[in-house]
C-alpha cells in the first residue's frame, strides 16, 4: 500500500524504547514514599502517558515539585538498567532513515531525559528534530508538539503518520490532521489502544515498512 507520507513522528517511551519497567517502578518506588501502601503496580497503569505534574497535582497539589524531584531523581539513577528495546525498532528506523524519510520524536518528557534514553538505545543519531516537554505551552493529545515537529521538518499534516503507544498520541495525530499508528505492544492492552480508533495497528514495528510500501 504505497500512500504520500514522508513524515513520521513517534513516540518515545512505550513506542520506541522499553521504559515500561522503569516508570512504573519510578512511580511506585515515589508514591510509596508519599502515600505508604496506597498504590500497586496496576493502579500506577493509567499514569503512563500524562506529564508528572498533571499525575502528581491531581493527588497532592501541594507538594507536587516535591514528588516530581523524587521521581526524576529515582528514574535517572535507575534508568540505564531498566531501559530496553522493543523488536524490530533498530532495523526499521535504519530502513526509514536510508530510503529519505524525515523522522521525529515527540514525547512529554523532558528533552535531557528522552535524548539520555535515545542515545542508550543508539537511535539518536536517526533523528533530527525532537520536540519535548520542556518545548511547548501544551502538550498531547493537543496538536502543539505535532505541529512544532511540523513546522521545523517543513512537513504537512496530510504527509505525516504519528505513532504511539497510548491515546494521547493517536489523539494527537487526529487533532493536528495526520494519519495515525498505534502500537500492539502498548502496557495498557491493543484493546485499548484500538478503542481510539488509529488508522493503522502495528504488531511489531517492522509493519510500518508494510503500511508505507517499503516492505
Amino acid at each position: 500500500m504505497k500512500n504520500n507520507i514522508n513524515t513520521i513522528l513517534f513516540d518515545l517511551d512505550g513506542t520506541l524504547i522499553d521504559t515500561n519497567e522503569l516508570i512504573i517502578s519510578t512511580y511506585l518506588h515515589t508514591l510509596e514514599k508519599y502515600f505508604p501502601g496506597k498504590y500497586k503496580r496496576q493502579d500506577v497503569l493509567p499514569f503512563l502517558g500524562p506529564t508528572l505534574h498533571e499525575v502528581f497535582g491531581a493527588m497532592d497539589p501541594e507538594r507536587v515539585e516535591e514528588m516530581v524531584l523524587e521521581y526524576r531523581t529515582y528514574n535517572l539513577a535507575n534508568h540505564d538498567a531498566l531501559v530496553k528495546e522493543f523488536v524490530g525498532v533498530m532495523e526499521t528506523i535504519e530502513t526509514l532513515k536510508k530510503k529519505g524519510y524525515k523522522l521525529a520524536i515527540v514525547t512529554t518528557k523532558r528533552e535531557d531525559v528522552a535524548f539520555k534514553g535515545l542515545r542508550l538505545m543508539k537511535l539518536d543519531s536517526f533523528f533530527d528534530v525532537m520536540i519535548a516537554y520542556d518545548h511547548v505551552k501544551r502538550v498531547k493529545p493537543d496538536p502543539e508538539p505535532i505541529f512544532l515537529a511540523l513546522e521545523k521538518l517543513d512537513s504537512k499534516p496530510e504527509e505525516t503518520l504519528m505513532v504511539g503507544d497510548n491515546f494521547h498520541d493517536v489523539l494527537a495525530g487526529k487533532n493536528a490532521g495526520t494519519k495515525t499508528a498505534g502500537v500492539a505492544w502498548t502496557i495498557k492492552g491493543r484493546e485499548y489502544l484500538a478503542k481510539y480508533e488509529p488508522d493503522y495497528m502495528l504488531e511489531n514495528m517492522k509493519d510500518l515498512l508494510t503500511i508505507l510500501g517499503e516492505g
